[in-house]
């Protein structure tokens, strides 16, 4: 086969599976459950930290996966999420979180949709880390006040999407050169969140054949990032470490629809 030919291949496929990916995350069904509401308030988490990733990739005019039209697609959901919570939800606790979600989600939105300047991101991930520890507010009330433990492991499976753009996110700053003093330190912790999280889910109860054999994919693509923590290269692979960050995100998004739907 010509190189042409296989890349024109590659590139469909590539498409193709972008595709699938932004379909599952983002399919904007009814919420039908406290488990469903869950799910959706911990993909805000998720999107947090998957947009800035997309920011820093345009910045870096890196096309790998489409990230300006990956952008613009999950700003998009951030925004059809918070208004189907807001029409599901209705304690109070829970009511006043995502009220305020929104307010730090507006300012935000604007400067997502500006062409991304390196000299804007570090107060960019600043906005971003206060909507995450927001959206994560949001969904740590919504699973206390669904009251059941399958609420829980939908909580704790979700987040692992979250962690999974964290960990790609804070490379591609990296590879920007974006300086800030704390990325051993993020990254660190997110990789032992993730860890930690991984052994919980795989030792529950709940599990079937089909979650287990998902979760096995995750633990295989975290490899990667492990692998990349330890290593004292000053070689970049952006595109490797989104396609990891990618297997993880479609992986876990199945694993915590799952356990929603029990």
């Amino acid at each position: 086969m010509k190189r042409s030919a296989h890349t024109k291949i590659l590139k469909q496929i590539m498409a193709g599976s972008l595709v699938t990916l932004i379909m599952s995350v983002s399919a904007s069904a009814e919420i039908t459950s406290m488990s469903d509401a869950v799910n959706k308030a911990g993909k805000q988490r998720m999107l947090t930290q998957r947009m800035l990733k997309d920011y820093a990739l345009i910045g870096m005019n890196n096309t790998y996966g489409n990230p300006k039209e990956d952008l613009s697609k999950m700003i998009t959901i951030f925004d059809t999420n918070l208004v189907d919570l807001q029409g599901y939800i209705k304690d109070k606790p829970s009511v006043e979180s995502l009220s305020v979600l929104a307010s730090l989600w507006a300012p935000i939105k604007v400067s997502l949709q500006k062409a991304p300047a390196k000299d804007k991101v570090a107060a960019l991930q600043r906005a971003l880390e206060v909507l995450l520890k927001a959206a994560h507010e949001s969904t740590n009330l919504i699973t206390k006040s669904s009251g059941n433990s399958a609420g829980k492991i939908v909580n704790i499976a979700g987040r692992q999407r979250m962690l999974s753009q964290r960990m790609a996110s804070l490379y591609m700053l990296k590879v920007w050169q974006i300086d800030d003093p704390e990325f051993t330190s993020k990254l660190n912790t997110a990789m032992e969140e993730f860890s930690a999280a991984q052994k919980t889910l795989l030792a529950s109860s709940l599990n079937t054949d089909e979650i287990n054999a998902h979760l096995a994919k995750s633990g295989k693509a975290f490899k990667f990032f492990e692998m990349m923590g330890k290593s004292k290269s000053n070689k970049f692979v952006p595109s490797l470490i989104n396609r990891s960050a990618t297997k993880i995100l479609t992986n876990m998004n199945t694993v915590t629809s799952l356990y929603a739907s029990k």
